[in-house]
């Protein structure tokens, strides 16, 4: 464990010394959540800021494991991998200590999400709500993070990665429930949106705000996080040997 807390400390400190990888992950998800969540007019709900706050914070979780995707790959590129692999600590821990800052970092900005949809009229929910939000985004976030990194371990260099980063984020959130219930939505995106991921931990979340805690969501997330994790490991040591 004292390696892998290691490598993420090493990840954790260069994020936060560069200021502006800090503040632009945050600028998107609030912008949607100031400008969309209290200027759009609905009606199919009375406060439209309690039913977007969960798909903003599902879309920074996605947002900052795609991008912490990349930090695997960098490594590879700079030469940092290699000198990881000769050390004596095993070698998954370099993996593991990725995923674990990708979704600590996610967390992060999610709390600074939600603390800002607070102050601006989301409701306030109670503490176990609350715990089992946290819940959801981490169990979500291993399973993003962990996906990324794979991704990240087969592409070569960073303009590709970026171009799969943008190919998987943005359709992956507006064809989700993130913007609006299933009942007014199109047929043809009600059928994609009820086999999107994200609306899977966003529907999650919803159920936990209306007072109903998500059994089997959390069951089959941290299933996903086991399943992911396997194999992540898996293409992890094909890819080192």
């Amino acid at each position: 464990m004292s390696s892998i807390r290691h490598y993420m400390e090493r990840d954790m400190i260069k994020w936060l010394r560069g200021r502006i990888a800090v503040i632009s992950l945050l600028i998107m998800p609030a912008a949607w959540l100031i400008f969309v969540g209290l200027t759009l007019p609905v009606t199919f709900t009375g406060n439209y800021l309690d039913f977007i706050t969960p798909g903003i914070l599902v879309m920074t979780m996605l947002a900052s494991s795609m991008q912490g995707g990349a930090l695997l790959m960098f490594d590879k590129i700079l030469g940092f991998l290699n000198k990881f692999l000769a050390l004596p600590s095993p070698r998954e821990s370099i993996l593991f200590g990725k995923i674990l800052f990708i979704t600590i970092r996610g967390v992060i900005q999610s709390t600074i999400i939600l603390i800002v949809a607070t102050l601006i009229g989301a409701s306030i929910l109670s503490l176990a709500q609350y715990g089992m939000i946290y819940l959801i985004l981490i169990l979500f976030g291993i399973v993003l993070s962990g996906l990324a990194t794979t991704v990240a371990l087969y592409v070569g260099d960073h303009d590709s990665y970026a171009a799969v980063n943008t190919m998987i984020t943005m359709p992956l959130f507006f064809t989700s429930s993130a913007l609006m219930p299933y009942s007014v939505m199109p047929p043809w995106l009600r059928a994609i949106a009820t086999v999107n991921p994200l609306s899977f931990a966003i529907d999650a979340i919803r159920s936990v705000e209306s007072g109903v805690v998500p059994f089997m969501q959390i069951g089959i997330l941290t299933l996903l996080c086991g399943v992911v994790l396997i194999v992540c490991i898996q293409v992890f040591r094909k890819m080192t040997v």
